[in-house]
């Protein structure tokens, strides 16, 4: 590869790295809006994060709260589902905001919305399906 071409594939690849986290900080910022907009709802807007975001190094959790900084993080592994479970994650992390543990008082506050049990199940779901073996489809893929 020339001195030229590799130049060119590095400002290729930098347009491309831009661009990926133009629309990260944008999902990002949707994000957190909707977060506002849920703890308006439900928590009567005492849930008030710090920042809010999508994140690609949670593979066995759907998303984490560090009630310290405030910062809530969501695996990339939700998007695509249903908005309601999306929401229902959302909400399970800005519950830690009030209340740290699983305790009786925390499942009290995600009692407000109502398809909490709908989309633990759906999570669940998506789990179970994870661990069964790969079956390989009629083209043997």
């Amino acid at each position: 590869m020339s001195e030229a071409e590799e130049q060119r594939w590095v400002s290729v690849m930098l347009d491309k790295l831009a661009a990926q986290e133009s629309r990260r900080l944008l999902g990002d910022a949707e994000l957190a809006e909707r977060a506002q907009r849920l703890s308006d709802q439900y928590f009567g807007g005492r849930a008030r994060p710090a920042t809010v975001r999508w994140v690609t190094n949670q593979n066995t959790r759907w998303g984490s709260c560090t009630p310290a900084e405030g910062s809530i993080r969501l695996s990339h592994r939700l998007q695509g589902m249903p908005e309601y479970v999306v929401d229902y994650v959302l909400l399970h992390e800005l519950a830690h905001l009030l209340v740290p543990g699983h305790g009786p008082r925390f499942w009290r506050l995600l009692e407000a919305y109502p398809r909490t049990e709908r989309a633990r199940g759906y999570l669940e779901g998506v789990v179970a399906a994870d661990r069964l073996p790969h079956q390989p489809g009629p083209r043997g893929d």
